[in-house]
């Protein structure tokens, strides 16, 4: 039987603390993506606009294997 690669999604970015701010989020997308190319242009992405377009592509191409917590009710509502 061949099924589906299920991700686990163990990792929890709270966006609340340090882990919150744009220059951590690109970092981790520097670590957590190896391609250099899909990685370039996921971090170009993210610096083309402001916070919300950066989590919002975060979340587009890592949302997969991160989960990003907020209590800021700005947030959530944007992100929504």
């Amino acid at each position: 039987m061949i099924k589906e690669k299920e991700y686990n999604k163990d990792i929890v970015i709270d966006l609340d603390g340090s882990q919150g701010n744009a220059f951590y989020l690109i970092g981790f997308v520097h670590k957590a993506i190896k391609d250099e190319l899909i990685r370039d242009h996921v971090i170009k992405q993210m610096k083309s606009g402001d916070y919300i377009n950066l989590l919002k592509t975060f979340d587009k191409y890592l949302g997969h294997v991160v989960t990003l917590e907020t209590n800021q009710e700005n947030l959530l509502k944007e992100l929504a």
